[in-house]
């Protein structure tokens, strides 16, 4: 797995339903850069490292969780504009995981319950599709054998992008 994308499946997948309902919980305090359209943008101090994260508005069969997409930015380690996504089903080990977005689509790697993109030239065309779309869906087979889709609106992500982007850039 890339650098981050653990950290990010680990921390997000506690913090994220907070963090995009607007929820406080002391365990895990973030600064919030804000709330765009369903994105939202975050500052974690610690790490440090910045994201902009959404929750799926439809998924198809009988999620598990609530799965997630993120951008995530790590100054120290010089990585930027990161895609991660977890996944609100388990999927198949022979199905493989794909973004769709703007009459695009990109296979990413993938363990059980993320996936991310091959390499920083993979997060960079993402994110040009996010930013010249109106939804991504991400797509696999679940180990049930029924379709794993989760579709996300992206109005506001450019936003909740660019604010986590700036954030740690200062």
């Amino acid at each position: 797995m890339r650098r981050g994308a653990t950290l990010v499946a680990l921390a997000l997948a506690a913090a994220g339903a907070f963090a995009i309902l607007g929820l406080a919980a002391p365990a895990f305090a973030k600064d919030r850069l804000g709330i765009y359209h369903g994105w939202a943008a975050f500052r974690d101090p610690e790490t440090p490292r910045c994201y902009a994260i959404a929750s799926p508005e439809q998924r198809v069969s009988g999620s598990v969780r609530s799965g997630y997409l993120s951008i995530g930015f790590w100054p120290r380690e010089g990585v930027t504009h990161q895609i991660y996504v977890s996944l609100s089903r388990d999927r198949s080990a022979s199905s493989s995981v794909a973004i769709s977005a703007g009459g695009r689509r990109f296979r990413l790697k993938a363990s059980a319950s993320g996936a991310w993109a091959a390499n920083r030239r993979g997060d960079l065309a993402i994110i040009a599709a996010i930013r010249s779309a109106a939804s991504l869906s991400v797509e696999s087979i679940g180990r049930d054998g029924r379709s794993i889709i989760d579709a996300y609106s992206l109005r506001g992500a450019p936003s909740a992008i660019d604010a986590a982007a700036l954030r740690c850039a200062q």
